[in-house]
C-alpha cells in the first residue's frame, strides 16, 4: 500500500512520518505542493504511467493551489477519482471542512495531529480504496466476458446471401452489448432456403443465453425436419425443457419461420406470434404474414398452421421485431403503416443497402430501449 503526504510545512510532514513509520507503514512519499502532487501522479502527461497510490493525505490551506482546488482537478480524471483524499487541517471554519468533503474529499482530521485518530482514518480510507479496486477488477472482468459473449453471439449470425435471384440481408442493432433478436437462414438445397427471425422475451445477458442456446438447436432442427410446422413444434419442445416448473424465469420467443422454393414460386410461412411481417408479391400487391399461433415456449404443446404463398416471378419480403416497430412509433405515427409503405417499394439497390435504412431513420438506428433487427428478402 501507498500513502502519499501533501503538505508545506515540513514539521507537519515528518511528524505525519513518523506515525506511520512506527505503525509500520513503509511506502509512503512526502511532497509539499499540489504541483508536486500533480508531478508525482503525472496528470499533465498525455501518456501517463500508472502510479500506485492508496490514500492522500492532504493540508487544505497550501500557497498557489489549495488542498480543495487539487482534489477537484482529481476527480476529474478517470484513473485517479477513485484514490481517497484525507484532509489535514486547522482549520475550523465548517463550511470549509464542507466544501472539502464535497470536491471528493473522503475524510479530514484536524490539527494537532491525533495518531489514534490518524491511523484509524487511514484504515477506513484503505480499506474504501481496496473495495473500489475490487469492484473495478469485478466490472472489467464482466465488460471482458460481455465483449466476448457479443463477439460468439454476432459469429452465429448469418452472412449475407448475394445471388442474381436471391437476397437475403439483416441489419441487427442490440440495445446492449447482447441481444435477444436472432436470424438464421440455410440453404436447404438449390431450390430452398429456410429463414428465421426471432425476437426472445426480454433482452440482455438472460436472453441472449437462451437465444443462442435456440440458435443451437434451430440448425439440427431445420436440417432434420424442414417443413415450418414441424421446425416450430421442436423448437417450441425444447423450450418446454428449459420451462420446467421448477424454473424461476418462463422464456419464450416469437418468431416467423419460413421456407422459399425458388422453382415452386412458394413461400410457406408460420407466424408464431411475431409482429406481421410483409410480403410484396410480383410487385403488385402487399400481403401481412399474418399470426397464425402463439409464441413458441407459451404452452408445453402448441398447434401450429403453416401458410402457402405463391408468386409468379418475383417476390420481396420485410420483417423485423418489435424494437423496429417502437422506435417508428416515438413520434406518435403508426408503425406498421410505415412499414407496410416500406415493403411496397422495390428495393432497387439491396445488395449494396443496409436493410434498416429502408424502415428506419438514421437518427433512430441508436439509443433505442429494445433490440432491432430488420431482415430482407428478395427473389
Amino acid at each position: 500500500m501507498s500513502i502519499v503526504i501533501v503538505d508545506d510545512n515540513h514539521v507537519n510532514l515528518y511528524l505525519i512520518e513518523k506515525i506511520l513509520h512506527r505503525a509500520g507503514y513503509q511506502d509512503y512519499i512526502s511532497l509539499t505542493s499540489a504541483q508536486e502532487l500533480f508531478d508525482y501522479l503525472q496528470i499533465d502527461s498525455k501518456y501517463p504511467e500508472p502510479v500506485q497510490t492508496d490514500v492522500i493525505l492532504m493540508d487544505i490551506m497550501m500557497p498557489e493551489i489549495d488542498g480543495i482546488e487539487a482534489c477537484r482537478r482529481l476527480q476529474k480524471i478517470p484513473h485517479l477519482r477513485d484514490i481517497p483524499v484525507i484532509f489535514v487541517t486547522a482549520l475550523e471554519d465548517t463550511n470549509k471542512v464542507v466544501e472539502a468533503l464535497d470536491v471528493g474529499g473522503i475524510d479530514y482530521i484536524m490539527k494537532p495531529i491525533n495518531k489514534v485518530e490518524l491511523l484509524a482514518r487511514i484504515r477506513v480510507a484503505l480499506r474504501l480504496k481496496y473495495e473500489k479496486d475490487w469492484h473495478k477488477e469485478q466490472e472489467e472482468k464482466i465488460r471482458k466476458e460481455l465483449d466476448l459473449s457479443m463477439k460468439v453471439q454476432t459469429s452465429l449470425l448469418s452472412e449475407p446471401v448475394l445471388k442474381e435471384n436471391l437476397i437475403i440481408k439483416a441489419s441487427h442493432l442490440p440495445a446492449n452489448k447482447l441481444a435477444g433478436d436472432m436470424y438464421y437462414w440455410y440453404k436447404i438445397n438449390d431450390d430452398q432456403y429456410g429463414i428465421i427471425l426471432l425476437d426472445m422475451m426480454g433482452h440482455g445477458i438472460s436472453a441472449s443465453l437462451v437465444c443462442m442456446f435456440i440458435n443451437s438447436v434451430l440448425r439440427d432442427a431445420i436440417r432434420i425436419h424442414v417443413d415450418p410446422e414441424a421446425v416450430i413444434k421442436e423448437l417450441n419442445r425444447w423450450m418446454a425443457q428449459i420451462n420446467r416448473k421448477d424454473s424461476s424465469m418462463h422464456y419464450y420467443f416469437t418468431a416467423i419461420y419460413l421456407i422459399i422454393n425458388i422453382s415452386k414460386k412458394t413461400v410457406e410461412y408460420v407466424n408464431a406470434g411475431h409482429p406481421p411481417g410483409y410480403i410484396l408479391i410480383d410487385n403488385q400487391d402487399v400481403h401481412n404474414l399474418s399470426t397464425g399461433t402463439c409464441a413458441v415456449g407459451f404452452f408445453p404443446e402448441m398447434d401450429v398452421k403453416k401458410t402457402v404463398i405463391h408468386y409468379k416471378e418475383h417476390v420481396q419480403l420485410l420483417l423485423y421485431t418489435d424494437g423496429v416497430m417502437e422506435a417508428l412509433e416515438e413520434n406518435g405515427e403508426d408503425g406498421l403503416l410505415l412499414l407496410k409503405e416500406s415493403a411496397s417499394a422495390e428495393w432497387a439497390n439491396l445488395k449494396e443497402s443496409n436493410p434498416i435504412d429502408y424502415v428506419l431513420p438514421k437518427e433512430l438506428h441508436g439509443n433505442q430501449p429494445d433490440d432491432m433487427c430488420v431482415l430482407t428478402i428478395q427473389v
